[in-house]
This record gives structure tokens, C-alpha cells and sequence, in this order.
């Protein structure tokens, strides 16, 4: 089982939105090579939502939509890089969308991202 392990510095925040990215229609991932101490089965990873997206509610909903997604990306496929810390940011296209669309786009951009760390 992975743990999942939030930046909590605003500086590091800053780092990893200074690296690269990759968008799709749900969500935006920031991503970067670890620059902290790594532990074992620790994902350094973020879900983040803008405000103006909408009241808490809506903004909880689409986190933990996208979490879930993530979840169930590292039980099956594999496509995450425990060595790399992403900053995920959720849009509002998420929310009112099924859970295997979004999956299935988190596959295809993640997996952009893993070739791109290759």
C-alpha cells in the first residue's frame, strides 16, 4: 500500500509549478523529481482546486474524485513514479463527470508522464 505524503511548504509548491506539466480536460499535473528525502512506499503528491471553481463542497468533491483516481492508478497499472512529486490540479469539468472518463484520462496523461521521465 502507498502512502500519500502533501507538500506543505509554499516553497516547494513553487518548485514543483516551475517544472513540467501535463493537462487534460479534468485535471493538471505538476510534476518534478524528488528533492527531499525519500521514504519507502511514499508518494509525495498533492490535489489542489481553485477557488474560483466554486464553493468547498464542490471543490472537496473534485479532490477526492481525482484521489481516487490516483488511488486506483497505482493498485492496477502502475503508471506513477514513486520517485517524482506531482502537484495535482483538479478543474471544474471533473466534477460533474463519471469516475471512468476521468480514469481513463488520468491513464492516458500519466502515462505521457511516465514516458516523458524515461
Amino acid at each position: 500500500m502507498v502512502k500519500f505524503l502533501s507538500l506543505k511548504n509554499n516553497n516547494d509548491f513553487r518548485k514543483i509549478l516551475r517544472e513540467k506539466r501535463k493537462e487534460c480536460n479534468y485535471f493538471t499535473v505538476f510534476f518534478s523529481k524528488n528533492f527531499t528525502k525519500k521514504k519507502k512506499g511514499v508518494l509525495n503528491i498533492s490535489f489542489v482546486s481553485k477557488k474560483k471553481i466554486g464553493n468547498a463542497v464542490k471543490r472537496n468533491k473534485i479532490k477526492r474524485k481525482i484521489k481516487s483516481v490516483v488511488m486506483k492508478l497505482i493498485k492496477e497499472s502502475k503508471k506513477i513514479n514513486l520517485d517524482y512529486t506531482y502537484v495535482v490540479f483538479g478543474k471544474s469539468a471533473a466534477y460533474n463527470e463519471s469516475f471512468n472518463l476521468i480514469y481513463e484520462s488520468a491513464l492516458e496523461t500519466f502515462g505521457k508522464i511516465l514516458k516523458e521521465q524515461k
